[in-house]
């Protein structure tokens, strides 16, 4: 955790919450927060909640996820139960309950895992799974910390071999899960048959799957993956949830074709698709710089 003043961490906040200012100050300002860490920075994040941006409010639980910090849990919880918040912020609100890994949770995982709505009840299955193998592993480290800083929603598997791996992605018979880990395998793997493989995983399944496939293509920022999040941007007929995470994941990778691809859906039907697209041109822009970090908040206020 840093060590920043309280004062500061208030001007990050307001940075935050401001609606007038651009999204992606906004989005800098609350990955500055995720890594001051703290009460008083999930404070700040907790504000923002009653913003109109679902694009925005979905990255809010995911940031108090990836802090594990027990202090987030009763807004986690708040934001799952209330039926108003768009799916896509009640799916991340209960993904990020479980990756913060208290076993108090689940109760309340276990009765949203009966949600009407799919992608919120399958992430309450998949963090109820990830806390029962938490305990079963003696809260390993193995699932805390990926080689990508995330905390994963599942462990890899034990399982090594590319053509194995992908037959279990593709199955939609075998648990979610088990799909999981052989997606997050297949990313550790990082070879151009693994991350075709999960390419393909773009084709198949929920969109909660789909989702997840291209928030791991992101990670790898590998050239390889741009055909297949392109075909799943541009499709008008695939769920704004998958779309909106094809198109960050191809700021992440930010070559100048992802650029391009980027720049033709800055207008697009959906909001969180066009928000979107905002937020990876910024991350385009980034990753193609010589700024020492993406979350630089704190010295912009501090200055």
């Amino acid at each position: 955790m840093l060590k920043v003043e309280e004062n500061q961490i208030s001007a990050i906040g307001r940075v935050l919450n401001d609606q007038n200012r651009p999204l992606k100050e906004r989005f800098r300002a609350l990955f500055t927060l995720k890594n001051i860490g703290g009460s008083k920075a999930i404070e700040q994040i907790h504000n923002c909640f009653k913003d109109e941006s679902a694009l925005l409010k979905h990255e809010l639980a995911y940031c108090l996820g990836q802090m594990q910090d027990s202090h987030a849990i009763p807004i986690l919880i708040e934001i799952l139960k209330d039926t108003t918040q768009e799916p896509m912020v009640r799916h991340e609100a209960g993904e990020a309950l479980g990756a913060i890994g208290d076993s108090s949770v689940i109760p309340i995982l276990k009765e949203y895992s009966k949600d009407c709505i799919s992608e919120v009840a399958e992430t309450c299955q998949l963090a109820l799974c990830r806390l029962e193998w938490l305990q079963s592993n003696n809260n390993s480290t193995n699932l805390q910390k990926s080689p990508y800083m995330s905390v994963d929603p599942a462990p890899p598997a034990d399982i090594t071999d590319v053509k194995k791996l992908k037959e279990i992605l593709l199955d939609e018979n075998i648990p979610l899960f088990e799909r999981y880990q052989a997606m997050f395998s297949l990313r550790n793997i990082c070879t151009p048959e693994s991350i075709l493989a999960l390419g393909e995983g773009l084709k198949v399944g929920s969109a909660l799957f789909k989702h997840e496939i291209a928030f791991v293509l992101g990670q790898l920022q590998e050239e390889i993956a741009v055909p297949h999040l392109e075909a799943s941007l541009k499709d008008t007929e695939e769920n704004e949830m998958v779309r909106h995470e094809c198109a960050e994941a191809l700021g992440s990778i930010a070559t100048p074709d992802c650029f391009d691809i980027l720049n033709k859906y800055i207008n697009d039907n959906k909001r969180v698709v066009r928000e979107s697209c905002v937020i990876a041109l910024d991350m385009c822009e980034y990753e193609n710089s010589s700024e020492f970090q993406y979350a630089d908040t704190l010295g912009k206020v501090a200055a």
